[in-house]
């Protein structure tokens, strides 16, 4: 009775909920309906270093995206994600990745509701891009992100844009499970979190960023104060004497600028953070340049060259996999109508010489129909480096997404 007197209660809820949205926005103008439906196969080519692991995987994805304009000021983002997974049952989740409403004017725009906020300009990782979680099960990129409930006031003027956030609810970054590949070894037991602060994913964190186009150059400052998207792992024993990684979320503050230069065939990157709050306070960097060839050899097709150094002034103390790493990567990308595009790196530690390859590539099959595909390998790297945990996951993983 409990139980269906709370379903009630939800539905109730969020009946009332759709109601305030037709009130704010009018039943009038222009909905659309789309989203995409993937089949994705995951080839391990070495056995797992767990015997709970299996060398192979197949999962399915569905993403709808509802959006509805009401006018010319006010719209409304509707978009959910949900995972099947084979084998890890943390694999197979559900996430509203936005749920946002949006009223513009000339000066300002409000957001509110679940969002996601992309900061960022470097390809090997984004060190300023604080504002959501990552969704660690979907890609170990760390590129895919969860929903962050938000209200974001933007102020637009001659001098820049001004974004103010306030972030009431933290989200806890996902993890593969005890069967899950690849993954760190000893597992992440998520069922176990610790918070530094008393009101847990109840603290209220406040974000804000300036950034502005001057000529060639594309600045950003940003400020954060919160819970930290990045938790520290500590080794712990769990209820059955296992030894597992439980996840601990700090407070901190983080200060972050990314700048971008645009001079021709060069594109100049850079994203520097200082983060204090944890112990010891640590600046990180990423910075480098991609050059582009253009036309090759009057076939249409483009080829980018990309360099990145990253540092971390706590070297070998950083968590982290990149304190003194290089990224060497190549864009190759023909322009057809099929947009064919390949994009292949590698990331070498200066410190331990270990290095990682990724490749990633794209092709469309029909109208509504993309192949991707993406392979990483690691070379057996030193057991002081981070990546060691993954020197038997090298695996090509195949993905046939249909939109609609």
């Amino acid at each position: 009775m409990n139980f269906i007197k709370q379903k009630f209660s939800h539905s109730l809820s969020a009946c009332l909920y759709l109601q305030a949205l037709t009130f704010i926005i009018p039943l009038t103008a222009h909905a659309e309906l789309s989203g995409y439906l993937v089949t994705e196969l995951r080839y391990f080519s070495s056995g797992p270093l767990d015997s709970r692991q299996q060398e192979n995987n197949v999962s399915f994805a569905l993403e709808p995206e509802y959006f509805y304009q009401s006018d010319n000021t006010q719209s409304l983002t509707f978009k959910l994600f949900a995972r099947y997974d084979q084998h890890d049952n943390e694999r197979s989740h559900a996430d509203i990745r936005e749920l946002m409403w949006i009223k513009a004017a000339d000066q300002w725009e409000l957001r509110a509701g679940i969002g996601k906020v992309f900061w960022g300009v470097a390809e090997s990782q984004h060190l300023v891009d604080i504002i959501n979680q990552s969704d660690a099960v979907e890609n170990m990129d760390l590129e895919e992100k969860l929903g962050q409930p938000m209200i974001d006031l933007s102020l637009i003027g001659q001098y820049g844009t001004f974004d103010i956030f306030v972030l009431p609810y933290f989200r806890e970054r996902t993890f593969a499970g005890s069967k899950g590949r690849p993954r760190a070894i000893p597992y992440v037991d998520t069922d176990h979190v610790f918070y530094q602060s008393d009101k847990q994913n109840r603290h209220i964190d406040y974000a804000a960023r300036w950034y502005k186009s001057i000529n060639e150059w594309d600045l950003g400052l940003s400020y954060f104060n919160g819970t930290s998207r990045d938790p520290r792992l500590v080794a712990a024993n769990n209820n059955s004497g296992e030894t597992v990684l439980q996840p601990h979320y700090d407070l901190i503050t983080q200060t972050g600028l990314d700048i971008q230069g645009t001079f021709d065939a060069w594109l100049w990157k850079l994203e520097v953070i200082h983060r204090s709050g944890v112990t010891p306070a640590y600046t990180a960097m990423t910075g480098g340049f991609e050059y582009s060839f253009y036309d090759i050899r009057h076939t249409g097709a483009d080829l980018g060259v990309l360099l990145e150094y990253m540092y971390d002034n706590r070297a070998l103390n950083s968590p982290g996999p990149f304190q003194n790493d290089i990224l060497l990567g190549l864009r190759y990308t023909l322009n057809d109508t099929q947009s064919t595009e390949f994009l292949l790196g590698q990331i070498i530690d200066r410190h331990t010489h270990a290095s990682s390859f990724n490749l990633e590539a794209s092709r469309r099959m029909a109208s509504n129909i993309k192949l991707n595909l993406e392979a990483h390998y690691f070379t057996r790297p030193d057991t002081s480096d981070p990546a060691y945990v993954y020197r038997d996951d090298d695996y090509i993983q195949a993905e046939l997404v249909y939109y609609f």
